[in-house]
């Protein structure tokens, strides 16, 4: 009689119980902190080694080309460079007057190169009026236009005037912006879907434990079980954010601390990425909002998929073609950037996986902000839909609701108490 007379919880009091209580039980286990680390390993490792590779690659590429001329023709042939350096700069190659060469009067250019001596990417042999350029297909592809552009400069009488060209500066066109926001939508679709597909995981594991003890029933016994599903899905993303922080903090120190070498060996800047069209303020909001509801879409249909199976193993290849349709959905996303209004976009947004992809592309593309309400609260119905059949799933399937299921839920209740 007392049982029964004992109050219950609402299905929101149910939802924040189950939310505090996975929060913490998650948040200071020692699986957590190795699943923080996990990802930081491969950063710093691969950040040695690209900055290792990037002093090797530059050390390897040789941008010089060797004169093996006479010395008067060798020194107009610098010259030369050096008055249209001004004007080509970099597409232009270092001129150096190969040492052995003015050594050796049998000096042959092919066999120097072929013995691998010195570190050339070409030499020019011959004379100004009639050049050979000796080295490898590659090199003489790249390297055959400039330097005849160079001797017609030293074989001339008097050396070429260039005009003055005065230039005008624009802040932006229309090209250029929607050409530099699509970089900022591809990158802010990609590190969602990276962040999404990374701790989404972590709500299998969660469910299939529990199951494996037997305190799924307990809890479905004592309040609803589309409550249990939405506390352990808020639970899972506020663990998310709280790894999605330490990682932040640690990328923010790697770049204050090395800034500088990481932008040279990368060749990425976080300072020129394009602004969104909504403005950084904004675009960030969005990004959070839209990670939260990317997370819970996902987390719910694999909260349903955890809740069916009753094994790790079981759970990993159930998991597999919704990683792969969530694959697909992001390639999808991707896809429209370039498409904006068309039908294939308007599906994008429509479907719930795909639609947070699509509209934070959209968020840097287009200024609208209503459209991101609208969308957001679609998703949002989608998350509560998902839920409600997930949990509605695993009462007919594992609990067998029904005279028998309830029975049995209610003794391993009461046996738990």
């Amino acid at each position: 009689m007392s049982e029964n007379l004992r109050p219950r919880l609402s299905a929101l009091e149910a939802a924040w119980v189950i939310a505090r209580r996975d929060f913490v039980a998650v948040l200071f286990s020692r699986a957590f902190l190795f699943f923080l680390l996990g990802p930081l390993f491969p950063v710093i490792v691969g950040g040695l080694a690209g900055s290792i590779g990037g002093e090797v690659q530059r050390e390897a590429v040789s941008l010089e080309v060797g004169l093996a001329m006479t010395p008067q023709e060798n020194a107009a042939m610098i010259a030369a460079g050096e008055r249209l350096s001004g004007q080509l700069g970099g597409a232009l190659p270092d001129l150096r007057a190969v040492p052995e060469a003015a050594s050796d009067p049998a000096f042959n250019a092919r066999a120097f190169m072929e013995a691998r001596r010195g570190n050339y990417a070409a030499i020019m042999t011959g004379t100004l009026a009639e050049p050979t350029l000796v080295g490898t297909q590659g090199q003489l592809r790249r390297w055959k236009g400039p330097i005849g552009l160079v001797a017609a400069e030293a074989t001339s009488a008097e050396p070429a005037s260039f005009p003055p060209v005065s230039t005008e500066v624009v802040t932006t066109s229309a090209a250029s912006e929607r050409t530099t926001r699509i970089q900022t939508a591809q990158i802010a679709q990609m590190l969602l879907f990276l962040l999404t597909m990374l701790l989404a995981g972590m709500v299998l594991s969660n469910l299939v434990e529990e199951k494996a003890n037997k305190i799924i029933e307990i809890l479905a016994a004592a309040i609803p079980m589309d409550a249990v599903f939405m506390g352990k899905l808020f639970a899972m993303l506020a663990v998310s954010f709280v790894g999605i922080a330490v990682w932040g903090t640690v990328a923010w120190g790697l770049f204050a601390l090395g800034g500088d070498a990481i932008t040279q060996v990368t060749g990425f800047n976080i300072a020129n990425l394009p602004a969104p069209a909504v403005g950084w303020p904004l675009f960030v909001a969005l990004g959070v909002v839209y990670f939260a509801m990317a997370y819970l879409l996902l987390g719910a249909l694999f909260l349903t998929i955890g809740s069916m199976a009753s094994s790790v193993r079981e759970v990993q290849t159930l998991s597999m073609p919704v990683t792969m349709m969530q694959l697909m959905v992001f390639f999808l996303a991707a896809y429209t950037i370039k498409q904006p209004g068309s039908a294939l976009e308007l599906a994008a947004i429509a479907f719930p996986l795909s639609s947070p992809f699509a509209m934070l592309a959209r968020a840097a593309m287009e200024p609208e902000v209503w459209t991101h309400v609208v969308a957001l609260a679609w998703q949002a119905v989608a998350v509560v839909a998902l839920v409600k059949g997930g949990s509605l799933l695993f009462r007919k399937r594992v609990m067998k609701s029904g005279g028998a299921g309830r029975d049995k839920s209610r003794k391993n209740a009461r046996l738990a108490a």
